[in-house]
């Protein structure tokens, strides 16, 4: 998607993609990845995530990149956070605490930024992509993260022809294909969870499948 159109869904408060728990898959696997308290975990188009919130409360310290500059605000609002402004080139940097924001294109992120961490968590970013541009994306967040990294993914499934995302449908068959030149792949859980999702109910979608993922950064 070209960024005019985020900057509009933000712009209205069109953000029905923002979740306002913390992903169940985010609690029930993150221990898996047996990290160390204190490590660095990266949040690529983090939007107002407060996925974020658990991962600091685990320990670590949490660098997110975050395309809108409105939804990097509101996070610190809506959650009450004190922040210091500064930039690095292009990007504004919003930090607290345990928290570092990267306001600005992901594709233009200084490879500097995430040279120390050793976790990711993809939610929101992967199926935000349309098949065109997916496969860029993932190139980049693989240029990002150093060796060893791991991480976990979760994706979004459904029939193509039912509902023209974002959120994309991503399949199994388009995660093994192009992510695994890159990452090591491990299925952990995949559901249906259809009866949880109005907008796909309303749609007329038959099904929709959310799966979780774990990376390894080879």
């Amino acid at each position: 998607m070209e960024p005019g159109f985020w900057h509009e869904k933000w712009q209205q408060q069109q953000i029905g993609f923002h979740q306002q728990n913390i992903n169940p898959f985010l609690i029930k696997f993150w221990s898996q990845l047996a990290l160390a308290a204190d490590t660095q975990v990266f949040v690529p188009l983090c939007g107002k995530s407060l996925d974020m919130c658990f991962l600091a409360e685990q320990g670590h310290q949490v660098i997110g990149c975050e395309l809108n500059e409105l939804a990097v605000q509101q996070f610190f609002s809506d959650n009450q956070l004190p922040v210091q402004q500064s930039k690095l080139g292009e990007h504004g940097l919003y930090q607290t605490e345990q928290i570092s924001l990267y306001q600005g294109d992901i594709f233009t992120l200084p490879i500097e930024t995430t040279k120390d961490v050793h976790a990711f968590y993809d939610r929101a970013a992967l199926i935000a992509w349309p098949e065109t541009m997916r496969a860029k994306y993932a190139k980049q967040l693989a240029k990002l993260l150093p060796q060893g990294s791991v991480g976990l993914l979760v994706t979004l499934d459904y029939p193509l022809q039912a509902l023209s995302g974002p959120p994309f449908a991503v399949s199994p068959t388009w995660v093994e294909q192009h992510l695994s030149d890159d990452f090591e792949i491990q299925l952990l859980e995949s559901q249906d969870v259809l009866a949880d999702n109005p907008r796909f109910v309303n749609k007329a979608v038959p099904w929709l499948n959310e799966a979780a993922y774990l990376l390894k950064r080879k």
